[in-house]
């Protein structure tokens, strides 16, 4: 794309600058339009104009950049692009100026470039931003031949992806191929308890159908000897009679055993549920004692409460382990399920929600409501609230913060930004802690030390909720 849109800040009286055209073309030449760039060249352009903007003399410095020169050189090309983009496309004269401090910085490649060549093993882009501020003879196929470097590395990382989701594609079929493995060996250990209990039954039908035939044999026989022997009839139904009342016997044995194996099953249940209990009464127990044998008091100060008091004097490595706590994530839903987490620490950018939610209002009364919110969070959660400010507006006798909301802006040298790496830091690895900023740089360094980024949207639409 183009850098930006021309436009008419000098006269066409200017003196001609070198540069403002291809090598070879007469002054008289209509200048063609701006070529379009790709954007990690449009980038670095702007990076190595806004870094030796605060070099130039003030009287060198075109009145919509002068604001632009004072930002701080991690914001001056961030937030200053547009302003110094328009005045590249727009401006020869302050394009000169700057190319003339850029060639010095780059030493043999800037002078290469100047030449109309470019080393084999330089950076393409660049060479790219290089040639667009010298515009030396040939300087648009240097251009598109960045260009087409650029597409060729976007190609790689594309097809690297691919590979990559194949990979993971891959990894996933083999772990669905060992559960439906691991399912199918339970699915035959159940087949196998089934045929045994198969063959159990099978078996007492077995037995049962042995002492009906014998039943029979008995009917038979006493049936032949009331016919052969009609004076032994009376004996015979008496001894009917026993042998029935000797089956009901067997029949109330079986169902007063029957019973008492219910009763032994029962009883048997409770002896375990009784193991249980004591096994966690134990588990509960040890705890104390550990407590007590390490002499651990409850604790009146909280990590965050540690950076309040000293925070400048932290030292600004990482806690081991950090990383494992971090969470990609962006969704604004995800918002009540962290802070449902035990433990959660919910630390807020404060003027970055404040100036998205409610900009219309003063700072003193954005600061007011974002605190009066937090505090119901905090008392519908019962989570640790912290807040931070930028300090440059801090005003003194601020109300007390209500109960659970934590309130710190930071000190001289030292942005809220920073402050909040800080807090983050100073927390133990695997304690929730959920950073609500919708500034990147904020996000990207909390990740970093294992914490959750989320945007501000999803704590606005958490207040206006309650």
């Amino acid at each position: 794309m183009p850098l930006t849109e021309p436009h008419d800040d000098h006269s066409s009286a200017e003196e001609p600058v070198v540069g403002a055209h291809d090598a070879g073309e007469s002054p008289s030449t209509p200048l063609e339009p701006e070529p379009t760039l790709p954007e990690p060249v449009r980038q670095r352009i702007v990076a190595l104009t806004a870094a030796v903007l605060p070099g130039l003399a003030a009287d060198e410095v075109p009145v919509p950049l002068r604001r632009v020169a004072k930002f701080a050189p991690n914001r001056r090309a961030r937030l200053g692009a547009p302003a110094i983009a328009a005045q590249l496309t727009a401006d020869p004269l302050f394009r000169q100026r700057v190319t003339a401090r850029v060639l010095t910085d780059a030493g043999d490649l800037g002078a290469a470039v100047v030449e109309g060549t470019a080393p084999a093993a330089a950076d393409p882009v660049e060479v790219a931003a290089l040639a667009y501020l010298a515009r030396p003879r040939g300087w648009r196929e240097l251009i598109e031949a960045s260009g087409a470097a650029v597409r060729a590395e976007a190609d790689s990382a594309v097809v690297a992806e691919l590979v990559r989701e194949a990979e993971q594609r891959a990894t996933r079929a083999e772990h669905d191929r060992a559960v439906a493995r691991v399912e199918a060996e339970k699915l035959r250990d159940e087949l196998a308890r089934v045929r045994e209990e198969l063959g159990q039954l099978r078996e007492e039908g077995r037995q049962l159908a042995r002492t009906l035939r014998e039943t029979q044999a008995r009917e038979r026989k006493a049936t032949e000897m009331l016919a052969t022997e009609r004076g032994r009839a009376a004996r015979a139904a008496a001894d009917a009679d026993a042998e029935l009342r000797r089956a009901r016997a067997r029949l109330a044995e079986a169902e007063a055993a029957a019973g008492v194996a219910r009763v032994s099953a029962k009883e048997a249940r409770s002896v375990d549920e009784a193991k249980l209990w004591l096994l966690l009464e134990t588990i509960g127990q040890a705890a104390v004692g550990l407590r007590r044998e390490l002499a651990l008091d409850p604790v009146e100060k909280l990590p965050a409460d540690f950076v309040a008091d000293a925070f400048a004097d932290q030292s600004a490595a990482t806690p081991a382990g950090a990383a494992a706590r971090a969470r990609d994530t962006d969704d604004p839903a995800r918002l009540d399920q962290l802070l449902a987490l035990p433990k959660a620490h919910l630390v807020v950018d404060g003027y970055n929600v404040t100036k998205r939610g409610f900009g219309e209002m003063s700072l003193e009364q954005q600061r007011k409501r974002l605190i009066s919110g937090l505090g119901g969070i905090a008392a519908q959660t019962g989570d640790e609230v912290t807040v931070v400010f930028d300090g440059a507006e801090r005003i003194h006798g601020l109300p007390p913060a209500p109960r659970g909301v934590r309130v710190l802006f930071s000190r001289k040298g030292e942005t809220a930004d920073e402050l909040i790496r800080r807090l983050v830091r100073a927390e133990p690895a695997g304690r929730p802690v959920v950073v609500v900023s919708s500034d990147r740089e904020v996000a990207d360094g909390v990740r970093r030390h294992g914490a959750y980024p989320l945007g501000a949207d999803s704590l606005l639409r958490r207040l206006a909720r309650s």
